[in-house]
This record gives C-alpha cells, sequence and structure tokens, in this order.
C-alpha cells in the first residue's frame, strides 16, 4: 500500500449533522450502484464483467462525478507532468554553493575589518599582522577546491575569525548532515537535530539493532521489535506499531534517495557521493548505514530501486525538497500501479486515501474509497455472493435487474402513453366485492378467514382447537378475474448483436418478465429464444442470456415450442415475437435444424403451418420487427392475415416502448370485457 510517514491506512468515515437546509441529499446507496450496472447485466449478467466496466470508465450521479480507473490514471499521469516540470536537482548543488560563498564573504569581510580596524590604531605592529594574515587567509580561501566536497573540507579544517560565519558554516553542515541521513530515516530530525557525540553513538547502536533484526527475519526468527523500540522508541516519534511498518517506511525512503541519485547526472551524483562521503566521516555510521540500504533491498526487491525520472524544472531544490518529490512520484507510481493491476474493487482499500487525496486531489480519492467499497455494498444488501473471489448475481439481484430495465423503460415513455398500469377495476386477487365462494382449485387463495373458520365449527360441532379442512374454504370474490398466459419469442440469431438490437431485445424481455410478475402475478410468462434452433429459457436465467453465434432464424421451431408450452396454460393466449430476420431455418422430418439463405420454399411453409396451428389453438401472434425489409414486411402481413394478430414495426430505440405499452393496454381491454 502507499504508505506515508507511519500513517496507517484509514476506515471509510462518515459524518452526521443536524439538517440545516444546505448539505446535498446526493448519498450512493447499493441499489443506486446495482443501477449503474444494470445495462451491462442486461448485456450478460455477469457482475464480476460489471463491476471491472464501472472501475473502468466510472459514472454520473445526480449531478456527481465518480471517476473511473481511466480518468484516475490519466489525473495521476497529468500530477507527474506537473512535478517534474517543478524544479531542478541540480538547484540542490547551487544552493550549497550560494551558502558557501556566503560563509566565505563574511569571513572576507571580518578580515576586511579587522585590518582597516587595526590600520587606525597606534600599535603598527599589531596592524601590520593583522594585515599579513587577512592576505594569507584571503589566499586560502582564493585557493578553496572548485568541487564542493573539497570546498566543506578545506572549511572543515579552516579557523574562522567571523563568529556569524562560523555559525552560518556549522548550521549549513548540519542541516546537510540531517537531509542525508533522512535519506534513509525518515521522521527522526528531531532527534538528530543537536547531537552530541553521546547521540551519535545511540544512533549507530540503533542502526546496528536496526541492522540485526533484519538479519534475524532473513534468517526466519522473529525480531524482538518490542524490545528495539523500548530502547530506541525515541529516534520514531511516530510511533511504529510493528516492525514490517518501520521497515516500509525507511524502504519507501531509501528507495526515494536512490530515485533522487538516479535522477541525477553523473556529475552531480558524484558531487553528492563525495559531498555525503565528507560529511559523514564516521566509518561506523558509513557501514551501518550500507547495511541498512543491503537490508532493505533485500527484504523489498519489489520496490523499484533502479526507478530514476527526468526532473527537468527550473526552480531550485534543496535535497530535502528533492526528497520530498521523490516521495511524491514514488507515492504516485504505487497507486498507478495499484489501479493498473486490479480487476477488483476491494482491492482499492489497501491504497491510502489521505495521501491519494494530498497527491491527486479530494474527488480523486472519494471516487476510489467509493470504488473500495463496491464490493462489499453489493454484499451487504444480498445483491451479490462472494463465492472465492468470483461474483454471483443473488435471486434478489436477478428480480431488481429486471425492475430497473422496467423503471428505465417506463421513464422514457410520457406519462398520457403509460404510467404505473393502476387500473379501477381488478382483475385475479384485487377489487373486493365482500361476495364469498367455495374455494375450487386454481381460484387465488383470498381467504375469508371469518367463514372459513366458521364452516370448520359447523363441520366438527365447536371445540378448539378448531381443525381445519381443505372443504372449510371459503374465498372473497373479486369483481373481474383476467388471466394472460404469454410466452415472448425471443430472436438470438447473429443478426440481433451485428445490428444493434439483441441488447434492446433482451432488455424487453427482463422488463416484461418484471411487469408480469409484478403487476400480474396470477398471469403466465414463457421464454423461447431462437437461432439455429428454439430452447426454452428458465426466467432466472434471463440475465445471462446471450446470442448465439450461429447463423438461422428458426421461427418454425419457435412457434412449436410456444404453442406447447400454452397448451398447458389458460386464459387468453399469445405470442410476442421479437426479431429482425426472416425465417431461414427449420427442423426437418429426423428432428434436425436446416438453415438456407435466401429462405427456401420449405421453410416458409413449415412456418406457416406452425402459424396456422398457434391460430385454430387460439393463440393470438403479434409481431415486433426490427429492420424489416420490403420482403419481410410482406411475409409479417401473411402471418397477421392468417392468424388475426399485430404486426409493429419498429427500431432498437422504442422497442421496449411498443412492447410494453402494447401489453398493457391490451390487458386492460381484456379487464374492461370482462366486465
Amino acid at each position: 500500500m502507499v504508505f506515508r510517514r507511519g500513517r496507517k491506512r484509514r476506515a471509510p468515515r462518515f459524518t452526521y449533522s443536524a439538517w440545516d437546509g444546505t448539505q446535498g441529499d446526493y448519498e450512493m446507496t447499493a441499489d443506486d450502484l446495482f443501477k449503474q450496472m444494470t445495462d451491462d447485466l442486461a448485456y450478460h449478467g455477469d457482475p464480476n464483467a460489471a463491476l471491472r466496466n464501472m472501475m473502468q470508465n466510472g459514472f454520473d450521479m445526480d449531478g456527481e462525478r465518480m471517476q473511473g480507473l481511466r480518468e484516475m490514471l490519466e489525473r495521476i499521469r497529468e500530477r507527474r507532468e506537473e512535478m517534474l516540470e517543478r524544479g531542478d536537482l541540480g538547484g540542490a548543488f547551487a544552493d550549497i554553493a550560494e551558502q558557501l560563498r556566503e560563509v566565505v564573504d563574511k569571513e572576507r569581510e571580518n578580515l576586511a575589518a579587522r585590518s582597516e580596524y587595526s590600520a587606525g590604531g597606534d600599535d603598527d605592529a599589531q596592524a601590520a599582522r593583522d594585515a599579513a594574515d587577512e592576505t594569507e587567509r584571503n589566499l586560502r580561501l582564493d585557493m578553496l577546491p572548485p568541487d564542493l566536497a573539497g570546498q566543506v573540507r578545506e572549511l572543515q579544517n579552516y579557523d574562522f575569525t567571523s563568529n556569524a560565519a562560523q555559525q552560518q558554516f556549522d548550521e549549513l553542515m548540519d542541516d546537510l548532515r540531517n537531509q542525508l541521513m533522512q535519506q534513509a530515516v525518515d521522521g527522526m530530525s528531531d532527534a538528530m537535530q543537536n547531537m552530541s557525540p553521546e547521540d551519535m553513538e545511540r544512533m549507530k547502536d540503533m542502526l546496528a539493532d536496526l541492522n540485526t533484526m533484519l538479519e534475524q527475519r532473513a534468517n526466519g526468527e522473529e525480531p524482538d521489535f518490542d524490545a528495539f523500540m523500548e530502547k530506541h522508541g525515541d529516534f520514531f516519534p511516530e510511533n511504529p506499531e510493528t516492525l514490517d511498518e518501520l521497515l516500509e517506511a525507511m524502504a519507501q525512503r531509501m528507495a526515494a534517495a536512490q530515485a533522487m541519485m538516479n535522477s541525477m547526472t553523473p556529475e552531480q551524483r558524484a558531487q553528492l557521493q563525495a559531498l555525503s562521503d565528507e560529511l559523514m566521516q564516521d566509518m561506523d555510521l558509513q557501514f551501518q548505514m550500507g547495511q541498512l540500504g543491503q537490508n532493505l533491498q533485500a527484504a523489498f526487491p519489489d520496490l523499484n530501486w533502479g526507478q530514476s525520472y527526468d526532473v527537468d524544472g527550473v526552480d531550485p531544490l534543496n535535497f530535502g525538497q528533492a526528497m520530498d518529490l521523490m516521495n511524491d512520484l514514488g507515492d504516485l507510481d504505487q497507486i498507478e500501479q495499484m489501479l493498473q493491476g486490479t480487476t477488483n474493487p476491494g482491492a482499492l482499500a489497501e491504497i491510502d486515501f489521505e495521501r491519494a487525496a494530498e497527491l491527486l486531489g479530494e474527488d480523486s480519492a472519494r471516487s476510489m474509497e467509493a470504488m473500495a467499497q463496491f464490493t462489499k455494498m453489493l454484499e451487504d444488501a444480498g445483491l451479490i455472493n462472494n463465492k472465492e473471489g468470483a461474483l454471483e448475481l443473488t435471486p434478489r439481484a436477478l428480480r431488481q435487474v429486471g425492475q430497473n430495465v422496467l423503471q428505465d423503460l417506463y421513464s422514457k415513455l410520457t406519462a398520457d402513453r403509460l404510467g404505473r398500469h393502476n387500473v379501477a377495476v381488478s382483475g385475479v386477487g384485487h377489487e373486493r366485492n365482500f361476495e364469498t365462494k367455495e374455494y375450487e382449485f386454481g381460484d387465488p387463495f383470498t381467504l375469508n378467514i371469518e367463514r372459513t373458520v366458521r364452516n370448520a365449527i359447523r363441520r366438527t360441532g365447536g371445540g378448539t382447537p378448531v381443525n381445519l379442512s381443505p372443504a372449510d374454504f371459503e374465498i372473497e370474490r373479486t369483481e373481474r378475474t383476467t388471466r394472460t398466459s404469454t410466452v415472448l419469442m425471443l430472436d438470438l440469431s447473429l443478426s440481433m448483436p451485428m445490428r444493434d438490437n439483441f441488447i434492446p431485445a433482451k432488455k424487453v424481455a427482463l422488463a416484461l418478465q418484471s411487469l408480469i410478475s409484478g403487476q400480474y402475478p396470477q398471469d403466465y410468462l414463457g421464454i423461447v429464444t431462437f437461432s439455429e434452433v428454439a430452447r426454452e429459457v428458465p426466467a432466472r436465467d434471463l440475465p445471462e442470456l446471450s446470442w448465439d453465434y450461429v447463423y438461422g432464424t428458426n421461427m418454425q421451431h419457435g412457434f412449436q415450442l410456444a404453442r406447447r408450452m400454452l397448451a398447458r396454460q389458460t386464459g387468453t393466449k399469445q405470442i410476442l415475437m421479437v426479431t429482425d430476420g426472416e425465417p431461414t431455418a427449420h427442423i426437418n422430418a429426423h428432428g434436425q435444424p436446416v438453415f438456407n439463405y435466401p429462405p427456401t420454399h420449405e421453410t416458409i411453409d413449415l412456418t406457416m403451418k406452425e402459424v396456422n396451428k398457434c391460430t385454430r389453438d387460439d393463440i393470438r401472434i403479434n409481431i415486433f420487427m426490427l429492420d424489416a425489409t420490403p420482403y419481410l414486411t410482406r411475409f409479417i402481413e401473411q402471418i397477421t392475415k392468417m392468424n388475426g394478430g399485430r404486426a409493429f414495426f419498429t427500431t432498437n430505440q422504442n422497442i421496449g416502448d411498443f412492447v410494453l405499452v402494447d401489453f398493457v393496454e391490451q390487458k386492460r381491454k381484456m379487464i374492461r370485457r370482462a366486465g
């Protein structure tokens, strides 16, 4: 995970306050999320693929944008470019050189002032000594090496006459030592400032103990981290809770330091190494630091120790600023790798969202955090089951897909054409007229408790408990009794997806199933799909339904299968066929599918024979035709003339409107006729 200065990954937080009229009312729920998945689920019924698609592309909801991975990755690339153009790594050396010049200038000014003061006095000998000393010292300062490490070495051995110059030089050396040390040990600046020789020895002991723990872990032993923290905890003010937490922070920091070195020019690297050697003259300290670097690289080989960046800005950066830049770039790289490598939203929970907000902004971080909760939200809502990492839709989710599709189709219709299908009169199980009748098998079980119990008491002669028998059941009459038995024939031939007709047609099936099960529970709906052959499809399998990778539009077999299904049903019977093709296949006398294009007379004749059988069985065939050709139009007209059904010539943009409106309007007419 992206780790930053001991910061722990936080759990999602929610803040509540009294409503004052200013708060937004947007809050994503599992149902909101599931609605966003509906189109993908209607396409293939796979929640894994639907979530991956949402993760990749994001979505808009109630005016808020949930960024997808593509947008986040683009934001990362933009931020990286901004950072790389922010500064100049060579500026650290220019800054040091400038400060050293200031030290030398202060010393020269002090020498000149001292000589001038002596020359104005009465002691000519002292004036001569000061003048000679000024000349000698200026010559020594003139002879300072051109490289920074050489200047530091010479000035460390120089006896300053200026207290101000000495103080500035000492402060510069302390600051550089701290910056170089912090390349490996983050969060220790307070403990490292104004270190006494004793403090330096303790620090070397701490590094030695840390290296010992790393070696123990490499050998399969369990280091005593608690004892280490009790002894050296003051070096780590952020108080890491585990050895892994401490080591990861140090490894990240040291990898950033290595990235800074890798990003420098060869000349800059040589300067930094020489400067480091000059400042860190303690051989034991250098050894422990070098050992720590090797151990951390062995413990965290996945960190990109060879990473380098093309930093080409103009603003000079000191070592501290350069290290911060490398840390920012390294954290961006890790977030990018996590986003690129994940297929499961839950894996994003490993990202430090606070750090992501610092680097990428609140919008991206908020989208990441919300995305990390997607799977859990859907599981908690009972919409998916997680079986060993594979997500499956629950029965409730299967129903919800149909309801969402139905709601979406309704929302596209005008109020005067179609509302919620509320009717003033009722069919089975609706408006009561306060009359009762003896229950018969097949009646809706609208039991009248009072009359049923009275019948049982009359039959048994009273007493408790009252024993009921089916003969005692008495039900309430309803004003209207209507039932429609429908088979939806859905074309799954290859032409449907090729012409972008598959998804609209499948949505019709999902919506119709949801409509009938929710609004007209006494009705029957069967599903028949047809391509080269026809098949009956259970409603529970609708979301996972896909097209067939075969040629052939076998209407004959579809009508045959639908007719057999309807033979077992009661009420008004109808077939609703959605297709975009002409009949190009049939089942021969041996039960084998036969495909021909253009359609043969045999295929046409066998198809029309099935239409005739449906007509004799009083089954109406209503056809919803997509992309009709003149030939196909004439064929459909023959069917409607023979059968008495109706034909609708429409497009994939409004097929749902036609099917749903027609079904509901015909249902209303039936109810009115029953009155």
